[in-house]
């Protein structure tokens, strides 16, 4: 629901204000297309987290480039929500 909600957020920019305030991201793929693959591949949770620290770094001193989503969610969220295999049994 949540991840849901957030690619229509994410897909309403890229329709509704992005063609108005034309395409000056300074990385490849654009945070718009970074951000819909990231919530795509790692939820809403983690995929906001990933958006977020990549629209923090997309400014006029940064010099931008490749900066294709992780394939491993951020370590944050796999500390606080480790996977069913790489829990230890009690």
């Amino acid at each position: 629901m949540m991840k849901s909600l957030l690619l229509a957020v994410v897909r309403g920019y890229r329709f509704f204000l992005s063609p108005w305030l034309g395409s000056a991201c300074r990385f490849e793929p654009t945070c718009s297309a970074y951000a819909l693959q990231a919530l795509q591949t790692h939820g809403a949770a983690a995929g906001s987290y990933l958006t977020v620290s990549r629209l923090a770094r997309c400014h006029p001193w940064c010099a931008g480039g490749l900066d294709p989503v992780p394939t491993e969610s951020p370590r944050l969220f796999t500390r606080l929500f480790p996977s069913p295999s790489n829990k230890k049994p009690s």
